[in-house]
């Protein structure tokens, strides 16, 4: 129960940390979006990271030093006891994310280039191992506890696919958006697994819990219960798939209207070459000005005398060199 639930929590919450970054980022600077693969927090820079490192330690030790018996998976003679396969899977699904946020938090810290691709191939790899173990799980694959995890890996398929997606469309906000509502949902039905299976008095009717190599299986006492159990965890499935939806538009039409788009600043400062052709053009509109005035003007080598007259004008001041004597 406790390695359903504990990862399910940490699913959720960084779904929901993922949702509420992306929408935000989104409706502030819809132009100019691009999407991280992770988001830094104000007092923590690396906040998101740590907590992924810290909570895949944890899970490792609770797989295979915590929950065992004996506190430690071998048996007597060194090998893996049938009993405990499924606290390695566990735990090298906790390995691989383990592997993605240290590498992702050196990159930001070295400051390597191609690092939010390189991170988000990690975090698909993390997500094929994680579909691969559940997809190869050592746990039976027929009865209630293999529904579950067979509807499961449809979510994580979501998660793998949209990001190596959005490695190609970083710009893509749809992505980003459908892969943090997998990974929220992801951890929705961690925790529904979680309570749904190891809670005796929840199980469907005509089911219960066995102890079968070390640890408690369901099952079922005919086929029919079996079925109705199947059609029941369906169910399931399609109402918190449904609330998780509603959830996920409501954020988005709320957020959007807390975090309205910024306005862009167009910049005053123009190109040199449109500033010196604007000056010349000036400079000959005023040069011709002061000729219909019957001003004569002469090259600077004809004069002994200059009168300098500043012109009121958004340009440089136009020098006006003219013979004093002649007038």
């Amino acid at each position: 129960m406790i390695g359903h639930v504990g990862p399910g929590i940490g699913f959720l919450l960084l779904g929901l940390w993922h949702l509420y970054n992306h929408i935000k980022l989104y409706s502030l600077r819809p132009k100019t979006y691009v999407a991280p693969p992770w988001f830094p927090t104000r007092k923590l820079h690396h906040l998101e990271l740590i907590l992924i490192i810290g909570g895949s330690l944890l899970s490792i030790a609770a797989e295979l030093f915590i929950g065992p018996q004996k506190h430690q998976p071998f048996d007597s003679d060194g090998t893996i006891p049938s009993n405990h396969l499924h606290n390695f899977e566990h735990a090298a699904i906790a390995l691989t994310f383990l592997v993605y946020a240290s590498f992702a938090l050196y990159f930001d810290r070295a400051k390597m280039k191609m690092r939010d691709s390189m991170t988000h191939i990690l975090a698909g790899i993390a997500f094929a191992q994680q579909y691969l173990l559940f997809h190869l799980h050592s746990a039976d694959h027929v009865g209630i506890e293999g529904q579950y995890h067979w509807l499961l890996q449809l979510v994580i398929v979501v998660s793998l696919a949209t990001t190596l997606i959005g490695i190609a469309v970083p710009k893509s906000f749809l992505i980003s958006f459908v892969r943090s509502a997998s990974i929220m949902f992801q951890g929705i039905w961690f925790i529904v697994m979680g309570t749904m299976i190891w809670i005796p008095s929840l199980l469907p009717k005509g089911c219960y819990l066995n102890i079968e190599e070390g640890h408690q299986v369901p099952r079922c006492n005919s086929e029919e219960a079996m079925d109705r159990a199947k059609a029941l965890i369906n169910l399931e499935f399609s109402s918190y798939l449904s609330a998780t939806t509603i959830f996920c538009m409501l954020a988005y039409i709320c957020l959007s209207k807390l975090y309205p788009e910024e306005p862009e600043y167009v910049p005053l400062v123009r190109g040199r070459a449109d500033e010196e052709e604007d000056i010349e053009a000036h400079k000959i509109e005023e040069l011709h000005s002061f000729s219909g005035l019957g001003l004569g003007f002469r090259t600077l080598e004809q004069e002994s005398h200059v009168l300098v007259v500043p012109l009121p004008c958004k340009t440089p001041s136009v020098i006006l060199l003219h013979n004093i004597s002649q007038r």
